[in-house]
């Protein structure tokens, strides 16, 4: 999420989720910090959207709890996000369609949609014009001269922009250290046609739900070799269905058929487009690899294909799932074994010419890693941005423009707003810390019974063991450890707090079972006055 700040006015563009990354345990979802907004909640006039990928929209149902403002975006990119809205019961009023080459104007700010070439339809860069300069944002983008639905990055319109003068450049990083050229889109439905051709039996895809361009091309394989295409995964289903009553997925009628038409249909004569690309617990290729899907069962002859690269932390839980397919007799294709997917990001030789086209005054890379803005930037300086005009900024980073001079400007707060399961923002690095622990070196619960009017111990310490050792067989070290808690209470002649009481147990217990196991279980003193 980047916001846009000019005297009374804010503008927001995008409004995306993160996957938990592997030590965030239990997390399920990581959105935006929108403190800064609600402090300045009167100063907003609207969100531009650039395209309906998870990472650019997916935190709009929290945001919308909270803020009323006016949401811009193509129609693809809406009905995605008319699907997520509506699925947590949410008003669609904020909702405006716009087509590429409209202008919005928003407070001081007038913004113009151009299309761009990207791994989903309706993407969009955003030219937004301020009472300072022309800003051009990229959004996510490559320069595919075969998209698969003839969507093409708007050169013409961004030289034009050029030619005018571009005060600011934020573009797309996410590949920029790969050099050379993106392959195209068009690769993998040639792939796909091929696999679907020679296989035996069925073909099930696994992609991300909102890759409505790769479904296309499944489609058009599927139709190419005469098959029949099943579609599973409730969010796939979901948007399918949207994609193809908007139009934006073209589907010979009988082509996609339901369940009981899929069970009635030969292998051969059969193909499947899933969820799970990322390994998703509950997502319908993991229920496929672990045999508990209600309808798909893997037999001798189908092939899988993870037609998504793993995200990063979710590599553990895709590889679970390609072994778990081939344990049941599946051949399994992904990107290392055959081009079942390609980047939907510009690589350096396309960066580079989207700095020559528009020769920015400033320049600010966005999207991906540190090390991607970082290698961004000096690419920036080496074909035109004059030294020191390319900012590497870090969440909550504030870049202040004038008429002199561009330059850093403090931050704001923007830490990372943890959804587990029902609560937004109840889970902080404090609990995370403790999950850690809990997970790494498990839990050691002390249990004592102290009279309220002494404090003395009234019955012996109980100690129990979580993920720690096992009761049965360590049942002499807990033994002892209760022993210690005991005589970590011993001498006391007068009632004492309750937690005076716990620190000196947690205290004593520690030390003794770091002396003899080297390890740091988490230590739960109870202490209960009778």
């Amino acid at each position: 999420m980047m916001l846009f700040e000019y005297g009374d006015d804010i503008i927001v563009v995008d409004v995306g989720l993160m996957f938990p990354e592997e030590e965030m345990l239990g997390v399920d979802l990581v959105i935006p910090d929108f403190s800064y907004l609600q402090a300045n909640v009167e100063k907003l006039r609207g969100v531009f959207l650039t395209h309906g990928h998870e990472d650019h929209v997916g935190a709009l149902p929290y945001f919308c709890r909270d803020f009323s403002a006016p949401i811009y975006g193509t129609r693809l990119t809406q009905g995605l996000v008319r699907v997520k809205l509506q699925e947590h019961k949410l008003p669609l009023e904020p909702l405006h369609e716009v087509q590429p080459g409209e202008t919005v104007k928003a407070g001081a700010f007038e913004v113009e949609f151009f299309p761009v070439a990207h791994s989903i339809p309706d993407a969009c860069g955003l030219i937004i014009r301020t009472p300072l300069g022309t800003l051009v944002h990229t959004g996510d983008f490559k320069l595919d001269h075969t998209p698969v639905m003839d969507q093409h990055t708007d050169l013409t319109r961004l030289g034009q922009i050029g030619g005018e003068g571009c005060l600011l450049l934020l573009a797309d990083s996410t590949y920029a250290e790969v050099e050379g050229h993106t392959p195209s889109e068009q690769l993998v439905g040639d792939a796909l046609r091929n696999i679907m051709v020679n296989a035996e039996g069925r073909v099930i895809v696994a992609t991300f739900a909102s890759l409505i361009s790769r479904a296309q091309q499944v489609v058009d394989a599927a139709v190419f070799t005469g098959r029949k295409v099943f579609v599973t995964g409730r969010s796939m289903i979901d948007n399918v269905a949207m994609a193809r009553q908007l139009g934006y997925l073209d589907a010979p009628e009988g082509t996609i058929v339901g369940v009981d038409e899929m069970k009635k249909t030969p292998p051969s004569r059969l193909a499947i487009i899933t969820t799970g690309s990322q390994g998703e617990p509950t997502s319908a290729l993991t229920r496929i690899a672990n045999g508990t899907h209600r309808h798909i069962t893997i037999a001798e002859g189908d092939t899988v294909v993870l037609s998504a690269n793993a995200i990063p932390g979710n590599e553990q839980a895709v590889a679970r799932n390609v072994d778990n397919l081939f344990r049941q007799g599946a051949r399994v294709l992904y990107n290392r074994v055959e081009n079942v997917h390609v980047r939907g990001h510009a690589s350096q030789d396309e960066l580079k010419i989207i700095q020559s086209i528009l020769q920015p005054e400033y320049f600010v890379p966005i999207h991906g890693e540190y090390r991607h803005l970082v290698t961004h930037a000096r690419l920036a300086e080496r074909v035109g941005v004059p030294k020191g005009n390319a900012f590497v900024l870090t969440d909550g980073d504030v870049l202040e423009i004038d008429e002199e001079e561009a330059r850093l400007a403090g931050r704001v707060e923007a830490s990372y707003v943890y959804i587990d399961g029902l609560g937004i923002g109840d889970v902080d690095e404090y609990i995370l810390r403790d999950r850690a622990h809990l997970s790494t070196d498990g839990v050691l619960v002390v249990i004592v019974a102290v009279d309220a009017q002494t404090g003395r111990l009234v019955r012996p310490a109980e100690v129990l063991s979580r993920g720690f050792v096992d009761s049965d067989e360590n049942a002499a070290l807990l033994d002892r450890a209760a022993r210690v808690a005991e005589g970590a209470l011993e001498g006391r002649e007068h009632a004492a707090p309750a937690g005076e009481v716990n620190a000196r147990l947690k205290d004593a217990l520690s030390k003794f079972l770091y002396d003899e196991t080297r390890r740091r279980p988490m230590v739960l003193p109870v202490t209960v006055e009778v």
